[in-house]
């Protein structure tokens, strides 16, 4: 399981002309799921991204969580986080997981962030083809990979 986290300021998601979901301060969060991937990692993960300090405290200093500051989550599933680009120039997308084992894994992370912040989290719509707009702080971008936890 991968996720690329973006500090923002706002962000949202809209499918087919209507907003889907729409946050404030907070993370925007992008998730590749493929078919090797666990609930395990998804509690992993849900675990790193409440405890992340990424958030400026009094001085100015990125000390604070998302929890710390009362932030807001949209958790938007993007299968090209898989993407193998090693031959040739077309990416290849055999690394991402099936609809049959990627929607319910989207959709476990996405209830057990919701319980490690404590709030409802904004999502977009598995499959779907959506617009995502944010306005990026920092700007702060992070990687992570359940396949790098040591």
């Amino acid at each position: 399981m991968r996720i690329v986290i973006q500090r923002v300021k706002h962000a949202s998601v809209t499918i087919d002309g209507r907003e889907k979901s729409t946050i404030g301060t907070g993370f925007l969060i992008l998730l590749g799921i493929e078919e090797a991937d666990t609930q395990e990692d998804a509690d992993w993960l849900c675990k790193k991204v409440a405890g992340l300090r990424v958030f400026d405290d009094a001085d100015g200093i990125m000390n604070r969580s998302i929890i710390d500051v009362d932030g807001e989550a949209l958790v938007v599933s993007q299968f090209t986080l898989m993407a193998s680009y090693k031959k040739g120039n077309r990416p290849s997308y055999i690394r991402a997981a099936g609809h049959a084992h990627a929607i319910p894994l989207y959709e476990y992370f996405c209830q057990a962030l919701e319980a490690a912040l404590g709030k409802p989290i904004g999502t977009g719509e598995f499959g779907a083809d959506m617009k995502v707009e944010l306005l990026n702080d920092g700007p702060v971008t992070i990687c992570m990979d359940t396949k790098n936890k040591e």
